[in-house]
Formats: structure tokens, C-alpha cells, sequence
């Protein structure tokens, strides 16, 4: 996927959003997946991208969080969070599967299918050019900075 350009879809955000690659073109774009509002590296990770947020902006980016949670746990994730950005909510999985996120996870000694955390950075032209997979939430959000700023 990687150096490709996005594949078409149409996903639902807050704020009455609806999200399109064609919506996404002539900005660099950070979409970052996170298994689920309210959890304590779901919080961390959203707080570090919020506190960057104008210095994405300066380097010409947009930011996405996407879960599978409803647009309902969105809003007031985001209203609790003053998250300056929108969420997405992937409930049909459509990013999730477009970007090959969804893996199986250990959670309280079960297997389960769930959100591997997991960011991509798209160019102006919709061609993803970065992912980090496996993502420890702390001090992420400083890294995918550095990668949008060297991205020309």
C-alpha cells in the first residue's frame, strides 16, 4: 500500500463530517486508528496529537483519529478531551480493513479481534507515504510530526 494513492470510500466523522479522499487532497494527512475511546493509551495518544495540533497545522497537515466506536462515544470523547480534530467512526470497518488494521490481540487472556494502533501519513497528492504499526501510544505523536515535516 505503501507509495500508493488511497482507494475510494466515504466514512463518517464528528461534527456532522463526511470523510472522502477527494475531501483529504492538497493536504498532508495523518490518519491514526486506536482501538477505543476512554482507555488509558486510547487518551494519552489523542492528548500528545491534541497538544501538537498547531504545529501539524503549520506543517500543513490534517489530523484524523478513527476507531470503531460510534460517532456518539466520538463526540464526547472529543468534547472531554477538547480535541482540536476530528474522529472517525469506522463501525463497518471500512478503513480498518482498507488499511489492514484490524489483528488479532490478547485482551484479559482471550483472543480477540481488535484495532491494532496503528498511523498513516498521506501526501497532498493522496499517496500514502509513511505507517507505523504496533504503536506505542506515549511520544508517537511527536514522531509522526518530525515525518510530516520532512515530508515535502
Amino acid at each position: 500500500m505503501l507509495d500508493q494513492a488511497l482507494a475510494d470510500f466515504s466514512v463518517a466523522a464528528t461534527s456532522d463530517q463526511t470523510i472522502t479522499p477527494a475531501i483529504l487532497g492538497g493536504r498532508k494527512v495523518v490518519l491514526y486508528f486506536y482501538p477505543k475511546d476512554n482507555t488509558p493509551g486510547c487518551t494519552t495518544e489523542a492528548q500528545q496529537f491534541r497538544d501538537l495540533h498547531a504545529r501539524f497545522l503549520d506543517a500543513g497537515a490534517v489530523i484524523y483519529g478513527i476507531s470503531r466506536d460510534s460517532l456518539k462515544s466520538h463526540e464526547n470523547f472529543k468534547a472531554k478531551l477538547g480535541l482540536p480534530f476530528e474522529l472517525i467512526s469506522d463501525s463497518d470497518e471500512t478503513l480498518c480493513k482498507l488499511f489492514n488494521v484490524i489483528k488479532m490481540k490478547n485482551m484479559y487472556g482471550k483472543q480477540v479481534m481488535g484495532v491494532e494502533r496503528s498511523t498513516f501519513l498521506i501526501d497532498a497528492k493522496g499517496v500514502l507515504r509513511r505507517e507505523w504499526r504496533k504503536v506505542k501510544a506515549d511520544g508517537h505523536a511527536d514522531e509522526v510530526l518530525e515525518a510530516v515535516r520532512a515530508l515535502s
